[in-house]
């Protein structure tokens, strides 16, 4: 632990690294581990039983968090024509078409979710390695293209706390579940949710042990292990 601050020393020994904790368990502990100045976010990580190489092995999808995940959601819209009235009435916060994908070509990145209408896709194509490295390119997989009459719905949707989960070129997932000053019911209730989805997204070409491990842990906090029976238990309601 060389290098790491007294708080965090402090705060580790709190957690029994040999031991798996329940899910109840973990989200008290990783409130109370929390260390930092700032409302550090709570994160799941999840190792998978699944070959990230191979197609038919993917994991991928999308869920509402119950409880958000504590910050306003900067909502970016490519679209054109009458889709921007709809757009703007939904609260998106940027809209736009050729000159927005301009600006992104450029670098500018100042947004968390990016939809877009289908007949924007031949246009923000280009624009793949540098939002696809953060996660924003639009994709209907994660139901961020949409057509126009679907627009309101996919906003509301990315405002109440949407949020993407893939697998990794490691085989790990990795999600925010909220913030550290989230009551411990909220956080369990959006880890519950996550759970859930990342279940219900198993593909067909999975075998074996679907979820091989788990870890809670905070933005600058050690991880928590977790237990993965009843873990997993909490998915099927």
């Amino acid at each position: 632990m060389t290098g790491r601050s007294k708080k965090y020393r402090e705060a580790v020994q709190l957690l029994d690294t040999t031991k798996a904790y329940s899910p109840e368990e973990a989200v008290g502990l990783a409130k109370k581990i929390a260390h930092a100045r700032f409302d550090e976010t709570v994160e799941l990580h999840l190792r998978m039983g699944v070959d990230p190489q191979n197609a038919s092995q993917q994991v991928r999808g999308i869920t509402i968090l119950p409880h958000g995940l504590g910050k306003k959601t900067r909502v970016l819209v490519f679209t054109q024509g009458e889709a921007i009235k709809i757009a703007e009435a939904a609260g998106a916060d940027i809209i736009g078409g050729d000159e927005l994908v301009q600006k992104v070509e450029g670098g500018w990145i100042e947004f968390d979710t990016a939809i877009a209408t289908p007949d924007m896709m031949g246009k923000i194509g280009k624009l793949g390695k540098i939002l696809g490295r953060k996660g924003l390119m639009p994709n209907p997989k994660s139901g961020t293209v949409v057509a126009a009459n679907n627009l309101t719905r996919a906003i509301e949707d990315a405002r109440k706390g949407q949020v993407e989960f893939r697998l990794d070129k490691t085989a790990i997932i990795h999600l925010p579940l909220g913030k550290v000053s989230f009551e411990e019911g909220k956080l369990l209730d959006n880890l519950m949710a996550v759970i859930d989805a990342v279940v219900k997204a198993k593909p067909s070409g999975a075998k074996g042990q679907y979820v091989k491990t788990a870890s809670l842990s905070t933005t600058m906090g050690a991880g928590i292990k977790l237990d993965l029976k009843p873990f997993l238990t909490l998915s099927s309601g």
